[in-house]
């Protein structure tokens, strides 16, 4: 049976990593960041997606987007800007659900989320109003986690596990949540399926989104406005055995009953 926590969980927020270039070696940043909190083996980073798209030039000027017929006629009905609805289709597969003020779309990596996961807030110099840009979601988070882990490994002789962290809502509840869209070195999903509950009955349908649960739980130490903390140090938790990406958590759209 897996005992979740050594000891006490701790969070850390990394503070002081300065306003990411894209570009930069993110991965040795972080590195730096972590080095004089005494991180151990088996810690967890948690990276904000932002800065991880920030790093990996993820921006993109939406005065360089021509809007489809279809792109207007989407924003004239949800009242955005048709640029961003362009944007917005180029990066996903499906159009889920559109009204005054929503999109909700598939994106290509197969997230359900808003406006495909385009960001426009909290982009620091050279983003946001000032200049038009947006940034994309990395094009696979589940190996920019594995990048980072590495270049941990390379600077600090460390093997530590790595979520990427994005704020996500939910259809049937109010607010936002921190989720992974990107995982290395742990198991994002945690199957218990077969295993015993309290009364020893064989629980049938537990599958623990481990993943979102340790980005969850970082994003109160990150904040989700004018903080500037883009990523902690989770200390204390036991991870499972095994490595699942958080490619894994997402429903496949056989499985989607609100389609």
């Amino acid at each position: 049976m897996h005992s979740p926590a050594s000891t006490t969980i701790t969070i850390r927020p990394l503070a002081g990593i300065g306003e990411v270039a894209r570009g930069c070696d993110l991965g040795t940043m972080l590195a730096a960041a972590i080095e004089p909190l005494g991180p151990i083996a088996g810690d967890i980073l948690v990276v904000t997606q932002k800065i991880v798209s920030k790093a990996e030039n993820r921006w993109v000027s939406l005065a360089t987007i021509a809007a489809s017929a279809r792109a207007h006629q989407i924003a004239a009905a949800i009242h955005k800007d048709p640029r961003l609805v362009e944007l917005a289709l180029r990066e996903s597969t499906a159009v889920v659900r559109a009204a005054p003020g929503v999109l909700i779309t598939r994106h290509k990596l197969g997230l359900v989320m808003a406006n495909s996961g385009i960001d426009a807030s909290n982009l620091g110099p050279g983003g946001g109003e000032q200049d038009d840009r947006v940034l994309l979601l990395p094009a696979d988070p589940d190996r920019s986690a594995a990048g980072i882990a590495a270049s941990i490994l390379a600077r600090l002789g460390l093997e530590m596990a790595v979520v990427i962290s994005d704020s996500f809502g939910r259809p049937w509840r109010h607010g936002v949540v921190n989720v992974a869209n990107g995982c290395a070195g742990l198991p994002a999903l945690v199957d218990r399926r077969g295993e015993l509950d309290r009364d020893g009955r064989p629980m049938q349908m537990t599958q623990v989104a481990l993943a979102d649960l340790i980005a969850s739980a970082a994003g109160l130490a990150m904040g989700e406005a004018d903080e500037g903390i883009p990523a902690a140090l989770v200390s204390g938790y036991r991870l499972p055995a095994g490595k699942r990406p958080a490619a894994d958590l997402i429903r496949p759209e056989a499985e989607d009953l609100f389609r």
